[in-house]
């Protein structure tokens, strides 16, 4: 099977460029960006050699696992921390995708897909998705982002300080490329909800509503500080929101999060 996007995508105007072996997804996107590309354009591998996740830690290659990055043009007059609410736009996206492409078991229910604050994709708690956004103004000075989104399809890799898993492991029989498809017309819908960022709040809707540890127990660490507390929302900037002991509230923008029992631990 072959990638090809989905017809909505296509009616969108998003093109799709597809190679055998790459480092990284999207630093392709962005190379081609520089060289003049102004999206929206999809990016995907057979083979990743390099990717990457959050604070430049290294995303491990499995044989028939998803690599895939959107080159997506910003707007002009979208804040920067608008933009930076496209994280939640795709994983909105990637849960839905994730469940039309699994849909429901013998029992009728389907997969335990959850999300987890920022960026990443949860299946019966372990990591299954890890999501990368990068933006960057280039010299003509226009803006455009790069949403990478890595799969664990065929396999996870060993060795990682968190549980990890995959669509195979978990007894799904999902391929890569009828996976993408199924997301490239997700993120249609998605980003059409969001509205360049004026419908952030149906997203946050959506998101909560697979939120991973939601009104659960949680820390969350970042420069050295840490809050604990309850796991209560994300706000309209996107942001957790833990409700402390004392009753009063932190908003975090960024750092790692740790939910229930490891949450008491950390």
């Amino acid at each position: 099977m072959t990638f090809v996007l989905d017809p909505a995508a296509m009616a969108a105007g998003y093109r799709l460029e597809v190679h055998d072996s790459l480092g990284s997804t999207s630093t392709q996107a962005l190379d081609r960006a520089r060289a003049g590309e102004t999206g929206p354009l999809w990016v995907v591998t057979r083979e990743q050699t390099g990717g990457r996740g959050r604070r430049g830690k290294g995303w491990s290659w499995i044989p028939g696992n998803h690599a895939a990055s959107l080159l997506w043009p910003v707007p002009a007059g979208i804040a920067p921390d608008r933009v930076a609410t496209l994280g939640f736009v795709a994983g909105v996206a990637v849960e839905r995708a994730l469940r039309r492409a699994c849909g429901p078991g013998a029992d009728g229910r389907g997969p335990d897909f959850r999300l987890k604050w920022p960026n990443d994709v949860l299946l019966g708690g372990a990591k299954l998705v890890g999501i990368l956004l990068e933006m960057e103004t280039l010299p003509d000075r226009r803006a455009v982002v790069t949403v990478g989104i890595g799969i664990n399809v065929a396999g996870a890799p060993d060795g990682l300080p968190y549980a990890a898993t995959s669509l195979a492991g978990a007894g799904h029989a999902v391929d890569a490329p009828g996976l993408f498809r199924l997301l490239t017309g997700a993120w249609i819908e998605a980003e059409r909800l969001w509205d360049e960022g004026r419908g952030f709040s149906r997203i946050r809707e959506a998101w909560l509503a697979a939120a991973a540890g939601l009104g659960g127990p949680v820390t969350v660490q970042a420069g050295g500080r840490s809050a604990t507390g309850t796991f209560e929302t994300i706000d309209e900037g996107g942001r957790l929101v833990v409700r402390l002991p004392d009753g009063g509230h932190v908003a975090v923008s960024a750092g790692e999060v740790h939910f229930g029992t490891a949450a008491t631990a950390a």
